[in-house]
Parts: structure tokens; C-alpha cells; sequence
């Protein structure tokens, strides 16, 4: 695919949008079209004496485009309205044996695309504060969070129903088909991470979040992927003032089991995870625990990220029977007067686990970020991230990722 039929994908998503048809200032007046702008050096190293014959480096460099439109709603008493999303990826550095970073979709020779585009519209119709969505969605719930780590975001195509008529309650329900990975332009069925047979499935969900009070927040969410699992999720967040600080409570609970024809075997098992967060002065620390027990790892949706506190940079420490300890650190130095700039670091320790053979696992992330405040290039964002993750049951990786974003109101 060439450039300018790349950047011919991605403008026809507009040419999607009934404008001439549609009459209504709040369709035209209500909308926006933003153009962000990512550009991601990724570099990762193996550290160990497993898979020798295997890549002991994957380095790619890369830059992404997304050009997001969303538009208002008709008047009346049933809003019509239509978003678009266009997504284009240029690679700037690469070789065959670095790829496979995530960046880039990788060629049957091992070698990375030049580029990759793709574009997607959404109609949507809302009545009050319900809104019904059909075409692509980003779905952001805990039985399924679309995954955005790298240069583009895995999308999904389905139908979504938001809700939030009553004050303090949120409902959310969805049913999806088909999605594409984050280095990606092929629409596939679903299926659980991991899986590598050739069966998929719809994947239904369904939840509510009610905020209780100020200070505590409840969420109960179900999700189905039809013939391989079942899941449910309990959470509770709750805030409490302790001296001059914050003292946050984060619990999370998942019920998993097999489903229907059950393609990816049995699958009985329970996830509790809970941290505890203390904030002040621009400091925070935090620390958790998280214990899955019963039969398989926690499933979840190919390439998408676990709501969990334990999703980290590498590893996501859900395999079955683990047992994880987590401590993590954050200063955000506006109080020393460099408002934009923030720190970040955690670490993970997995042990007593099963995937094949016994997992013990541990993982170091730290994040330097920086915004720029003001002048003409306010909200340029730079991020500098290293992760260190060593395992006895799967390559030990060292990892150095720097980001580099800027988002352009182009109305």
C-alpha cells in the first residue's frame, strides 16, 4: 500500500459522515476532529540462556497518526450522530532481525511493514443520557480494556450501550464480532489470548458502576466470550482523608470459568486483588497483593489489557495458582515547581504458579514523563520508559521505550 493510499484510507473514514444530510447545529457545532501524533522508539533485549536460536533483540522505531472525528447530535428528543477513526502507522526504523516489537506489523519473511492503515465509523443515537454506538468501538470495561501500549490502539466491531439516566449510576453494555490488534489492519474473530486453534467467538458484556458516595465507588461487570469463558468482576475503590493525605483502597475480584464447547479447556478459577495507596504532597506509595487460585490462568480477550494491577510493562503475573506482591512509588514534581513533569516506578514479585512448569517471576518499572505547559507547543508529551523483567519459566527481557506525543485541534 503506498502513501498516499494510506492517507487516502484513513480521510475517506470522513467521507462516511452524512454532513449534507444532516441538519442540526448541534451535530455540526458539538463536533471535533483531533489529529494526535505518537512517535514510539522501541527497544527490548533478552537476558537469559533460553531460546538461543531465537532473537536476542527486537528495536523499531515508528510513527503513528490518529485522526479522531466525533461529531454532535441532530436536536430533538432522539440525537443522531456519527464518529470516525483513522489510524495510519509509518515505520522510520527497523530491520528483520529487530522486528516484532509490537510497533509494526511483521511480514511472512520477518520483516516489518513500511506502513499499515486502517479507518473505521461509528454511528451512534442517543435518548437523554443513553447512547446507543454500532461500528468501531474502544470498549474500556474490566472484563475488557482495548489495548493502547504501543503506536496504535487494538479496535474492536460490535455495539455498544452506555447509560448514565441516573445520577451516580453508569451502565454499560456491548456485544462485539471482530476486532484488530494494535499492529494490525486484518479484522479477525475473537478469542482468548493464548489461543492458537481455529475457533472464535462473540464476546457479550455487560456492568454497572455506581458511585456511592465521594468516597466509595462500586462496579460489578459480566462478560461472555461465546464457547470459551465466562467471567465476572466485583470492585470496590474508596477514599479516605488520613492527616494531610489520602489514604485509597483498591479491591478487585474475578470469577472466571469455561464456557459452552469451552475451545480452550477447562477453565474454574477465582483472582482477589487488592493495593493500598497513600498520596500527599505530590508523593504516593502504594502496595498490593494478588492471589489467582482454581483451575488455568485468568482469560482475557488476544492482545487486550488485564484490569489488573499486575498488567505491567512485560509480564501480567495471572497465571493459575500465582501468587503476587506488588509496591510501586510516584512524585509529580509541580510542588517543586516543574508542574508537567512526573515519576513512577513498581515492582512485581509472581510466585508459586503453573504454566507448564512452576512460574516464579518478577518485573522493575519506572516512567519519566514530561508536558509542556504552555508556549505553542503546550500538551507535547514526552515519556521515558525502562522495565527489567526476569522469570524462570519464560525469557528474561530489559526493555527502554520512549514516547513522544502531541495532540492538534483541527476544530
Amino acid at each position: 500500500m503506498s502513501h498516499w493510499q494510506s492517507r487516502t484510507l484513513i480521510l475517506s473514514s470522513l467521507s462516511l459522515l452524512p454532513l449534507a444530510a444532516v441538519q442540526g447545529a448541534g451535530f455540526i457545532d458539538d463536533s471535533s476532529l483531533k489529529l494526535q501524533l505518537r512517535n514510539v522508539y522501541f527497544n527490548e533485549n533478552f537476558r537469559d540462556e533460553h531460546g538461543l536460536s531465537a532473537k536476542s533483540e527486537r528495536t523499531e522505531w515508528a510513527q503513528g497518526f490518529l485522526l479522531d472525528y466525533q461529531s454532535g447530535f441532530t436536536p430533538g428528543t432522539l440525537g443522531v450522530g456519527v464518529d470516525a477513526l483513522g489510524l495510519l502507522g509509518v515505520r522510520l526504523d527497523s530491520g528483520k532481525g529487530r522486528s516484532g516489537t509490537g510497533l509494526l506489523p511483521v511480514h511472512d519473511d520477518g520483516r516489518a511493514a513500511g506502513e499499515f492503515a486502517s479507518a473505521g465509523a461509528t454511528a451512534k443515537v442517543r435518548l437523554a443520557k443513553t447512547t446507543l454506538k454500532y461500528g468501531t468501538l474502544l470498549p474500556k470495561t474490566p472484563v475488557l480494556v482495548y489495548n493502547d501500549a504501543r503506536l496504535l490502539p487494538q479496535t474492536y466491531q460490535g455495539t455498544q450501550l452506555t447509560s448514565t439516566d441516573i445520577d451516580g449510576l453508569s451502565l454499560t453494555g456491548g456485544y462485539l464480532q471482530r476486532f484488530k490488534l494494535r499492529d494490525s489492519t486484518d479484522s479477525v474473530g475473537l478469542v482468548p489470548d493464548g489461543y492458537s486453534g481455529g475457533q472464535s467467538g462473540d464476546f457479550r458484556y455487560g456492568g454497572a458502576e455506581y458511585k456511592w458516595s465521594k468516597s466509595l465507588r462500586l462496579s460489578y461487570f459480566h462478560g461472555e466470550l461465546e464457547n470459551f469463558y465466562r467471567q465476572d468482576f466485583v470492585g470496590l475503590q474508596h477514599d479516605l482523608a488520613l492527616g494531610q493525605g489520602t489514604l485509597t483502597s483498591d479491591l478487585r475480584y474475578f470469577r472466571s470459568a469455561d464456557s459452552g464447547a469451552a475451545f480452550d479447556g477447562k477453565i474454574d478459577n477465582r483472582m482477589l486483588s487488592g493495593q493500598l495507596t497513600y498520596a500527599i504532597a505530590g508523593h504516593s506509595l502504594g502496595g498490593g497483593y494478588q492471589r489467582l487460585s482454581g483451575d488455568a490462568g485468568l482469560p482475557y480477550i488476544s492482545g487486550a489489557t488485564v484490569y489488573s494491577f499486575s498488567n505491567a510493562g512485560i509480564g501480567k503475573f495471572i497465571e493459575e495458582g500465582e501468587k503476587t506482591w506488588m509496591l510501586g512509588y510516584g512524585y509529580n514534581f509541580a510542588g517543586l515547581g516543574v508542574p508537567g513533569l512526573t515519576f513512577s516506578s513498581r515492582y512485581l514479585s509472581g510466585n508459586g504458579g503453573k504454566s507448564r512448569t512452576r512460574v516464579d517471576e518478577w518485573e522493575r518499572d519506572s516512567e519519566l514523563a514530561y508536558v509542556l505547559q504552555q508556549g505553542s507547543f503546550k500538551g507535547l508529551g514526552v515519556k521515558l520508559r525502562n522495565y527489567v523483567y526476569r522469570s524462570d519459566y519464560a525469557r528474561g527481557r530489559d526493555s527502554n521505550r520512549l514516547y513522544i506525543t502531541y495532540d492538534i485541534a483541527l476544530w
